[in-house]
């Protein structure tokens, strides 16, 4: 028997607080058919119905006699007819219509009644609950006759008041939960839209091998869902990262529960599944649908509780009133925070909610968050007097404020009616700074107050410093005791964050091993800031640059912000609307952090001396800093810079960055400067553009390593004493997710902090960390290893050794889907292995496949990628759907059309007679993705390669002639119009994508009689598979 020890206060908590497994299972085996049968049996005994529902006419009959039974109302037949059409199945609605139906509000819908009386019906009771119905449904079926694609049978549904809003799709045990992820794809692909839509309505997608099973959302990162409607995405097909976003279920202590009979009694518990759906989820203003975590939805309800807890007991204006939640930076603390504000904001007692920063930009980025998940949720504000405006708004529920303004408030305005009031006030990020003599005037001004505190680093009594008030050292002692704790490890075992590899580079003969028994001293410092050193530590960086972040080697696609400059300089934030494309970016970037102002001028001079030295290493270069305590503190805490203001630096260091604030200006043509409002734009400037992509490397002192997310930033380069809180901090502006390609965050040491680094992990994980938190050696990945419990991991010499003994070049081809399901599989994991190793130095010269066999493996896999896409239009199953192409990560080892263009130099000064390199031509083309599209284009161009004088010159003139003459031949042959036809295409080139949704391709297509038996439909769709070959065909080489 399973047993919950549920959290204590409330019996309806949505995450059990410690889930105890079933016993061991039976060892027979068991079918897709046994496991559906005990999964419905489970949820019957926790309160399920099932129905015998097969058909859509019977799912539609018993979603009218739910929705009667929920809003006690009975529709005539005209009603329901009329209801349906208009307000659930409307045909011009598709998924984000249906999810925003449900998310926003509380799903009231408006109709008239036969009567002409207006009626509001409810889908869902968000207030109580329990007063929805949940039945489950299995072996539904839609078919071709319905409009589906395919036939397809879905395995079990759950319903809620009638709509399908939870989706569960089942594998045997022992088949890989992945199969199942890639049938709800193809039933998404294929029919979910069909017969009236409902399926549309699926709100969360549940997976399971009966071993594993995860849940995610109906729709994935708002940059997966661009990439996916991209003609990029199209041509690439699935690659690996999709299957990311789902996520296991877990108990309050961040245990996983992935056996599905286990699953079933936790997430399906009546209220939880309820509560998930209708509490904890959200629709952002992007129309992304998030579902919160476990760990959120705990840290989210221990306040809830404790706030409830306080009020009854009193313990208001007190720190037992409050407490903090202890999330690893990058773990979704603002999403946390959003949701507990807004179901805070609900409660009657509760009069206001305050988000409290320590700093402008912060300010600005939660707002900017804020406003993602719901515009207008919250109240940002530039000034105190905004600020006091707001706060005696009873409408302004919820505020986003800087600690500062907030004081100041306090201090001006001593006797205002809010200061009697109960208010909760969340700090993010709640470090040291906010220990003093302000948080003091806060806790003393409101009589009422719960203070509640988010940090991924707390300050414990063993490392807590000597504060100037002894009764503030410790985060617990300013805001009460931890609520709930989700650590480094629990993040990077769940793939919410990456982990880190870290090199201590020796840059002294004899450098000493810095740890806290030492004394640093000046003398000490001044030896790491000896010429010969600051030019030895740049020209590493230099070196080792573009193999750290990829520069020049790796690209992918990115959400690149085009208005930067109006947006830096905008006072408010909704005095400029951002404006994004998407574009193919290369490499990550990174930030150095030096050890004060002094160290940061001569790094920045000798950075420049050399670049200017030599050009090939010419990198994008700023410099910022302001005022702040330049030694290491005592509490590993970083003193935070002010990024409003310069006034307190000395002259020649503000003159000094003057100068580099120059160079940036030259650089990317701006007109910042150190005086107070124009450095404000340019921190924010900067701050954008290494979100960007578009600065390589920013040199900091403090500034940037706390509280800075740029998931394009993969290196830190750290020539400082770091420990502790100020180390995790810094470490973790590299490890944010992105894509497949960034698989780790890069830290570069130059200093030996190897026994800093190992105390602060231990101390915020609290868990063995051994290969979670930091890679492994290069011997391991490249060699293999045996892990702590025992399983051999392949290492790429492994993985080498069976392609060439199974696959050997010398086979024509690979014959049988078996086998050419292995081969995809091991060539995938050996350029995720490569993926890997690249960054090890180690690795150069020990690559064992020679460049020229590696293309060719690269061609036999491009070949099979393009075959078994084929298949997919042909066959009623999409057998693809269980393998997966790592294209995105042949394109990092790929040719460009520039290497292909030397090598018809190289041809061309021959007079076509070195055959050698025609081949080489033909394999490079071969063996890349990009250029594959633009295969026949070259082969022309080759054959008449003689006639020509000027390689370079004449390849552009010859592919904007075949771009204007395939142009006009495919318009006249489709009969599109031709005007905006051409427009169409300049900006999909312009934008690198053809845009593939809307209206914008049906307004391209010539009229067509709806008597005249024309399928629009069909035309539309040629026309779609037309336009993104051109595009492929040309895009990226004229």
């Amino acid at each position: 028997m399973s047993q919950y020890n549920i959290i204590a206060q409330n019996t309806e908590n949505t995450v059990v607080s410690e889930y105890t497994p079933l016993p061991k299972r039976a060892e027979a085996y068991q079918s897709e058919a046994q496991l559906e049968k005990e999964f419905i049996r489970l949820l019957c005994e926790v309160g399920y119905t099932y129905l015998p529902i097969h058909t859509e006419a019977d799912l539609v009959a018993n979603l009218r006699k739910q929705l009667e039974k929920l809003n006690n109302y009975q529709f005539t037949d005209g009603e329901w007819e009329r209801f349906f059409q208009q307000n659930i199945a409307n045909a011009n609605e598709g998924i984000k219509e249906k999810t925003r139906r449900i998310q926003d509000g509380d799903t009231a819908q408006a109709f008239k009644r036969d009567t002409g009386e207006s009626k509001n019906i409810r889908l869902l009771d968000k207030k109580c609950i329990h007063n929805n119905t949940l039945q489950v449904i299995n072996q539904y079926t839609v078919s071709q006759a319905e409009g589906a694609a395919h036939d397809n049978r879905y395995d079990v549904t759950i319903l809620v008041n009638g709509l399908p809003l939870v989706h569960v799709e089942l594998k045997r045990r022992g088949v890989a939960i992945r199969e199942a992820f890639n049938q709800i794809n193809r039933y998404k692909r294929d029919s979910f839209w069909a017969g009236s839509g409902l399926f549309d309505y699926v709100q969360i997608f549940v997976i399971s091998n009966g071993t594993n099973t995860k849940y995610y959302s109906n729709t994935t990162r708002l940059g997966h869902i661009k990439d996916f409607n991209s003609s990029a995405a199209r041509k690439r097909g699935k690659t690996s990262n999709s299957f990311e976003f789902t996520s296991f279920w877990a108990d309050a202590k961040n245990r996983i529960i992935p056996d599905l009979m286990d699953f079933t009694k936790t997430f399906f518990a009546k209220a939880t599944i309820l509560n998930i759906l209708t509490k904890y989820c959200v629709f952002t203003s992007e129309e992304l649908l998030l579902v919160m975590r476990p760990y959120q939805i705990v840290a989210t309800e221990r306040i809830l509780n404790r706030i409830e807890i306080a009020t009854n007991y009193k313990w208001y204006g007190t720190v037992q009133g409050g407490g903090y939640i202890f999330h690893t930076t990058g773990s979704g603390k603002t999403l946390t925070s959003f949701k507990t504000a807004q179901l805070v904001a609900d409660l009657p007692h509760i009069s206001k909610v305050l988000f409290v920063v320590d700093r402008k930009d912060l300010d600005y980025q939660t707002m900017k968050e804020y406003d993602r998940f719901e515009k207008g949720a919250a109240n940002g504000n530039t000034s105190t007097a905004i600020l006091t405006r707001q706060l005696s708004d009873p409408n302004a529920k919820i505020i986003i404020t800087t600690i500062q303004k907030l004081a100041i408030f306090i201090k001006k305005n001593a006797n205002h009616p809010l200061a009697d009031k109960q208010v909760v006030i969340i700090f993010d990020e709640c470090h040291r700074s906010q220990f003093g003599e302000m948080h003091l005037a806060i806790t003393n001004y409101f009589k009422k107050y719960h203070l509640f505190g988010f940090t991924g680093t707390p300050i414990f009594t063993d490392n807590a410093g000597n504060g100037k008030i002894p009764t503030l050292r410790t985060t617990e002692q300013a805001f009460g005791e931890q609520l709930h704790a989700y650590t480094i490890v629990d993040a990077i075992n769940d793939k919410n964050v990456l982990p880190f590899r870290v090199d201590y580079v020796q840059t002294m003969k004899e450098e000493p091993d810095i740890d806290d028994k030492q004394v640093w001293d000046i003398k000490r410092e001044e030896t790491f800031l000896t010429p010969e050193r600051i030019t030895l530590v740049t020209e590493y960086i230099l070196e080792r640059f573009n193999q750290k972040t990829y520069r020049n080697e790796k690209s992918y696609t990115f959400n690149v912000l085009q208005n930067i400059g109006e947006v830096a300089s905008a006072k408010r934030q909704d005095d400029v609307e951002e404006i994004k494309r998407q574009q193919r970016v290369s490499g990550f970037n990174s930030i150095f952090a030096v050890s004060s102002i002094t160290a940061a001028k001569l790094y920045y001079e000798e950075f420049k001396r050399q670049m200017a030295a030599d050009p090939s290493k010419k990198l994008r270069i700023a410099l910022i800093y302001s005022y702040g305590a330049n030694e290491e503190e005592a509490d590993g805490i970083l003193d935070e810079e002010n990024s409003e203001d310069t006034s307190a630096l000395d002259q020649s260091s503000r003159d000094f960055l003057d100068m580099a604030i120059c160079d940036y200006n030259l650089m990317f043509h701006t007109n910042y400067s150190t005086d107070s409002d124009r450095f404000q734009s340019y921190y924010k400037d900067i701050s954008l553009r290494m979100k960007n992509k578009e600065l390589d490397l920013l040199i900091v002192v403090n500034m940037f390593l706390t509280g800075f997310d740029a998931t394009t930033l993969n290196t830190l380069w750290v020539d400082k004493n770091l420990k502790m809180h100020g180390l995790l901090q810094a470490y973790s502006r590299t490890n944010r997710i992105l894509n497949s390609i960034k698989t780790f965050g890069n830290i570069v040491c130059f200093r030996n902090l190897q026994k800093r680094t190992d105390a602060a992990i231990a101390r915020f994980s609290d868990a063995t960390t051994n290969g979670v938190v930091t890679l492994r050696p290069f011997d391991d990945y490249y060699n293999g290893y045996t892990d702590e419990k025992g399983k051999y991991n392949e290492g790429y010499v492994d993985m080498i050794a069976a392609l060439q003994q199974n696959f050997p070049l010398s086979d024509v081809r690979i014959v049988g889907e078996n086998r050419q399901k292995t081969f995809i599989r091991l060539f995938g994991a050996i350029l995720r292995m490569r993926n890997l190793l690249v960054a090890f130095d180690d690795f150069n010269g020990k690559e064992i496949l020679s460049e020229r066999d590696m293309q060719d493996y690269m061609g036999r896999y491009q070949d099979l990628y393009d075959e078994w896409r084929g298949r997919s239009g042909h066959e009623k199953e999409d057998i693809t759907d269980d393998v997966v192409f790592e294209i995105e990560l042949i394109k990092q080892i790929e040719i460009n059309i520039d290497y292909i263009l030397i090598l018809m130099q190289k041809y061309h000064d021959s007079h076509g007679k070195d055959k050698e390199i025609a081949i080489a031509i033909q394999k490079a083309v071969e063996s890349s993705s990009e250029l594959r599209s633009k295969k026949a284009l070259i082969q022309g161009f080759l054959a008449g390669i003689n006639e020509v004088d000027d390689v370079i010159n004449e390849w552009h003139d010859y592919v904007a002639t075949q771009k204007e003459t395939q142009l006009a031949a495919l318009i006249a042959e489709e009969r599109l119009k031709d005007a905006e036809t051409r427009q169409f295409m300049a900006n999909a080139f312009r934008d690198g994508a053809v845009k593939t949704t809307g209206m914008d391709i049906d307004n391209l297509l010539p009229p067509m009689s709806r008597f005249g038996g024309g399928n629009r439909a069909e035309k539309k769709r040629i026309v779609t598979e037309k336009l993104v070959a051109f595009f492929n065909r040309f895009f990226g080489i004229g």
